[in-house]
């Protein structure tokens, strides 16, 4: 396929538009949303971009789209949220709204709380073929237990149901999810800093690991500082990458070289 395991300079939607329909299995993304970071005076069409994700997303396939919003006029802009209903109108499903939570925040509202999350908005096309929930959220009860317990039903009243139970260790996740960021934290790569806005390579590799199987495309059209290409090598799936910028799609070359010099692409991709 053309662009396979490769980070391309280019408007995301026009390089989308040489693709194949129903192409890739997964996209994980972070758009430069409002004004919150300095993109060399890049931006982007959203509604192209969204609607080239549709077309070039296989049945069953899922995007992953990280976004947040900036206050402007003392309220925020609630781009996330237009954005959300754009990709449901045009025929996603919104197959769960989950929570990046941050271990850190940057200059702060004095008239607000802290703000320290952004949205991770999981889109499928149809059910999503692949689901690999990830389970290490430690349970509170591993012990076999008799007896019952009382549950409330839809009309508000308690019953009593009668059972026993075997729980593991782990149960799956909730869906907020918290990492560390920062230098040391997001990626050891120290180049990966010379771009303004990085996400944690665990998130993207979170997602990667749930709606992804091995031989997978995975797809990112705004790359950044190549974070997505990077673990999608490291978890033995192919990928696609576009970045507007020359300087960041040099960076991100750069940074997964070694990686893909010590993998073995492709991965008999679908």
């Amino acid at each position: 396929m053309k662009y396979l395991n490769q980070i391309v300079c280019g408007e995301g939607s026009k390089l989308m538009g040489e693709l194949p329909n129903e192409c890739i299995d997964l996209t994980v993304t972070s758009p430069p949303y409002d004004d919150l970071r300095d993109y060399q005076g890049y931006v982007f069409d959203f509604k192209s971009i969204a609607n080239e994700l549709y077309r070039i997303t296989k049945t069953g396939g899922v995007v992953v789209w990280v976004v947040g919003d900036t206050v402007i006029d003392y309220s925020e802009s609630c781009t996330s949220s237009k954005q959300k209903l754009y990709f449901k109108e045009i025929g996603f499903n919104i197959h769960d709204t989950m929570i990046y939570e941050k271990n850190g925040v940057t200059s702060p509202d004095n008239t607000r709380y802290y703000q320290c999350f952004e949205y991770m908005f999981v889109l499928s096309k149809g059910r999503p073929k692949t689901i690999n929930l990830i389970e290490d959220r430690k349970n509170r009860y591993t012990t076999k237990w008799g007896g019952g317990r009382k549950f409330r039903e839809k009309d508000g009243s308690l019953s009593l149901r009668r059972n026993s139970y075997w729980g593991n260790d782990y149960g799956r996740r909730f869906n907020i999810w918290r990492y560390n960021t920062g230098a040391g934290y997001s990626t050891k790569d120290k180049i990966a800093f010379k771009h303004p806005a990085i996400f944690p390579e665990a998130l993207a590799e979170d997602h990667i690991k749930s709606w992804s199987n091995i031989g997978d495309i995975v797809f990112d059209p705004m790359c950044g500082s190549g974070t997505v290409p990077k673990m999608a090598i490291l978890l033995e799936r192919n990928f696609i990458a576009f970045d507007i910028s020359q300087q960041y799609m040099d960076l991100s070359r750069e940074r997964i070289r070694p990686y893909q010099e010590q993998g073995r692409l492709p991965y008999g991709a679908n």
